[in-house]
Parts: structure tokens; sequence; C-alpha cells
């Protein structure tokens, strides 16, 4: 049974910086395309970051060269980095996971049957 578990959110200042590990159980990296989701108030799911099977990663345009996906295999962890957060940022975050025998990793959160419980992050000015 795939479990994810999030940690990390907070409240930070603009500018500021938070790093969310995702726990990973029930699943491979190798077998599973992973991504990173939020949402803001009001709001749809929004896509993050995604990483495939071979570890290729695709960032929003919203977050490239602010925000970071990296892995523990050992930990069966998925981390992302956000540096230099913006108050737009504000959202709850959450992981998905979406098992893939091929590289290609929809960005559609519907497409993701697997889901942690999501973890808030605070960004203020």
């Amino acid at each position: 049974q795939v479990q994810l578990v999030e940690a990390g959110g907070g409240s930070v200042q603009a500018g500021g910086a938070l790093r969310l590990p995702c726990g990973a159980s029930g699943l491979t990296f190798r077998q599973y395309c992973m991504g990173w989701f939020r949402q803001a108030p009001g709001k749809e799911h929004e896509v993050v970051a995604t990483r495939n099977i071979y570890g290729r990663i695709t960032y929003a345009d919203s977050v490239k060269g602010r925000f970071t996906i990296s892995k523990d295999h050992a930990e069966n962890t998925l981390y992302l980095q956000m540096d230099s957060l913006k108050p737009e940022d504000t959202a709850l975050y959450y992981c998905g996971a979406q098992y893939r025998s091929t590289d290609v990793c929809s960005t559609d959160p519907q497409s993701f049957p697997h889901w942690g419980q999501g973890t808030q992050v605070t960004v203020s000015s």
C-alpha cells in the first residue's frame, strides 16, 4: 500500500527558504512518477514540479530557479527545496505518486491516485 507523508511546512518571510520532505512507503522511485502540487485558498491544485521514473524533473514556470527536487533513495524520501519564497507561494503543498512504466509524467493532479495529507506553507511579505 502506497503511503506518502509530507512535513516541513511553516511560516516564513518573503525571501526565506523551506525544505519539504515527502516520505514514501510501498513504492520505489524507479516505478513511480512523483509530483509536488499546491493549492492556495480559492484556487485549484497547481503542479509545482514532477520527477519521472528516470529522474527527469520538470518545474512550473512560476518556481523555476527557486525550487529544487531531490531524493534520498536510502530513506525513500523526496524533497522539495524552496528558496527565495514569495507571498504567492503560500499554499497547502502535497506530494503525489503515480505508477508509470514509461518516462511520461503527467502534470494533471487527477492522474495521481496517491497523495499525502499536505503541509501548509505561509509566506509573509
